[in-house]
C-alpha cells in the first residue's frame, strides 16, 4: 500500500445492520403506533413505529417523512424496510403501517420481527461473517 492510499474506515451498512439498530432503538426509546414518532417535549429520541425506528437507524434523526428524505441514506432505509416487508410477507412496504398499527400488536413482536428479519438476511447474504 502506498503512503497516499487511504483505505476505507467504515464497512458498508447492510439491511441487517439497520434492522438490528432499529430493534435496539425501540428497546431503548420505546415503540409507538399511529405515526412515525411520538414526540414528547421535542425529544431527540422519541418513541417510534417500526418504520420510524428504521429511519432513526438510517438517518440518525427523526424526519417528517422518512421515505422522501433527500439523503444518500434513503436507499439503505428503503432496502432495510424491503427486507422486513419480505420477511413478514406483506407484499408492499405500505402494509408495514397496518402491520405495526394492528390492534394488539406489541413492542416485543415488532422487536422480534426486526431481529429475525436481520438474522434471515444475514443467513442468505453472509458466510462465516463475510459477504457472499
Amino acid at each position: 500500500m502506498k503512503a497516499t492510499h487511504n483505505p476505507p474506515t467504515t464497512a458498508p451498512v447492510t439491511p441487517a445492520d439497520l434492522l438490528r439498530m432499529a430493534a435496539l432503538y425501540l428497546r431503548r426509546h420505546g415503540w409507538s403506533q399511529g405515526d412515525y414518532y411520538t414526540i414528547i417535549f421535542d425529544a431527540l429520541t422519541p418513541r417510534a413505529c417500526v418504520s420510524g425506528a428504521v429511519a432513526m437507524a438510517a438517518y440518525g434523526t427523526a424526519t417528517d417523512f422518512p421515505f422522501g428524505v433527500d439523503r444518500p441514506e434513503r436507499a439503505d432505509f428503503r432496502a432495510a424496510l424491503g427486507v422486513l416487508r419480505d420477511f413478514l410477507d406483506l407484499g408492499c412496504t405500505s402494509r408495514l403501517f397496518g402491520w405495526n398499527d394492528k390492534p394488539g400488536r406489541t413492542a416485543t413482536e415488532v422487536i422480534n420481527a426486526l431481529t429475525a428479519a436481520a438474522d434471515r438476511w444475514d443467513s442468505l447474504h453472509t458466510q462465516e461473517g463475510r459477504n457472499r
